[in-house]
């Protein structure tokens, strides 16, 4: 019996806990219909991209990483922060999205095809990392996290912008409320320094800092 419940617990501790989430991604059809969303020109007045920017207080020069950028709906705003002296690297595991990001041809923009484990950014370069709408598709949270820290500068910031559970219209999509996903992200090598509304009702912003080891 004690063998028996090592196994459940590792097969748990393996799971794809977003698989709900990502159903739709799966299939190109699915991801086309997703693209079409990501790049809705009335997107705007939903993701306050200007406010947004504003709250991660970005300077010029800076680096900063776009994880799960999709089809790069982020990125001409981060670019213009960080201005041309900054960097801005947009990450996906989805090609066809890299590929729509791709046709923005944004000078400082670095696009990083990841995996689901790691965003494959290059190790102690970035400044604030963004996750934008993505934390509830991150299968394996604790890898993410700990390949994204890896990324991060001494003290630099991860920024992460969500639905509320009680946002979602689809039951089970978004698996955790705002406040355990800040306890998940804390447990991984992060402290909290702030948590506000984005969108009144709808999505949150939590910002850490990478704590020292």
């Amino acid at each position: 019996m004690k063998i028996f419940a090592v196994l459940i617990l590792t097969v748990t501790a393996w799971a794809q806990v977003a698989d709900n989430a990502n159903k739709s991604y799966k299939t190109k059809e699915g991801r086309d219909k997703i693209a079409a969303t990501l790049d809705d020109p009335h997107r705007d007045g939903k993701q306050k991209p200007a406010e947004l920017v504003a709250a991660m207080q970005i300077k010029p020069g800076m680096t900063v990483a776009d994880i799960g950028t999709g089809t790069g709906y982020m990125l001409p705003f981060l670019s213009e922060a960080v201005g041309p002296s900054g960097r801005v690297f947009g990450e996906d595991i989805q090609t066809d999205f890299l590929d729509r990001a791709k046709t923005k041809h944004i000078p400082n923009v670095t696009l990083i095809l990841g995996t689901e484990t790691d965003p494959k950014l290059p190790q102690n370069s970035v400044d604030i990392a963004l996750a934008l709408d993505v934390y509830h598709h991150f299968d394996y949270p604790d890898k993410m996290l700990a390949a994204i820290r890896d990324a991060l500068k001494p003290g630099a910031h991860l920024v992460v912008v969500d639905f509320y559970k009680s946002a979602s219209p689809t039951p089970g999509h978004i698996r955790a409320e705002r406040d355990e996903v800040a306890s998940e992200i804390e447990r991984n090598g992060f402290h909290l320094l702030s948590k506000r509304d984005h969108t009144p009702k709808s999505q949150y912003i939590l910002t850490f800092e990478k704590t020292k080891q």
